[in-house]
């Protein structure tokens, strides 16, 4: 199957998970969030699979700076002209509306997004963190937010319904930052040099941003081999031009 790599033949369960190695800052990863949604549902599958949101960071020495643009600085990281920039972003405007995506990178904050991470581990926590993780998102790549503000990350917790001092604290806390180095660790292990990277049901692997049917291909078949009824309900890399 193309794009789909079979890791585990022998893996058969009665439920579907699947794991996902993203980063927020990364324009592809919310790409493949939304076509991996758009793909659960069209093989009915939204309510029977679970998602875990994994950490992978594509800049960990990127420094916050709220008064530069984006084209600025990722222009400075990959060596490229202001102008070659504003272009390349422009098509990745493009590239996320045909996921129904309106990226709008001029109004985009260059920051960090460790801070982030912690807040997707506490989400995953109190089982709100799809829903922490497309705010996150959201705000970045949509409504030009500071996701390492403090503040921002507190109210887009609070949204999904978790307690600010909970929130405070996590940002702060050892053991969540020791989970987020774990998630980095075993991205290692598996060879994962690219977000996003999918793996469905530790059995099949997808790496990159790829088209709805590419998903929907490798769910039908899982669904199939899992013998699931229907119910209702392009890679980022540290050296990759996104």
């Amino acid at each position: 199957m193309n794009n789909l790599e079979n890791l585990n033949p022998d893996k058969q369960t009665e439920t579907m998970n699947i794991d996902v190695w993203s980063d927020i800052v990364c324009p592809f990863c919310y790409i493949g969030k939304r076509n991996l949604e758009n793909a659960l549902e069209q093989t009915g599958l939204t309510d029977s699979v679970n998602v875990v949101w994994h950490s992978f960071e594509l800049a960990p020495d990127a420094q916050t700076n709220p008064d530069a643009s984006i084209y600025e600085e990722l222009g400075k990281r990959k060596g490229w002209s202001l102008e070659q920039s504003k272009q390349i972003h422009k098509q990745m405007e493009q590239r996320a509306k045909e996921s129904g995506l309106d990226y709008d990178f001029g109004k985009t904050v260059p920051a960090n997004s460790f801070k982030a991470h912690r807040l997707l581990h506490l989400a995953k926590k109190n089982k709100v963190q799809n829903e922490v993780k497309e705010l996150l998102l959201k705000g970045y790549f949509i409504d030009g937010q500071n996701i390492d503000s403090e503040d921002f990350l507190v109210e887009t917790a609070k949204q999904a319904g978790m307690k600010e001092e909970e929130i405070r604290n996590a940002l702060q806390s050892d053991s969540i930052e020791q989970e987020i180095h774990e998630d980095v660790t075993n991205a290692r292990k598996l060879g994962i040099q690219g977000v996003p990277f999918f793996i469905l049901n530790e059995k099949y692997s997808i790496s990159g941003a790829q088209p709805v049917e590419v998903f929907v291909e490798a769910l039908e078949k899982l669904k199939e081999e899992l013998n699931i009824s229907d119910t209702t309900g392009a890679v980022c890399g540290p050296d990759s031009n996104c």
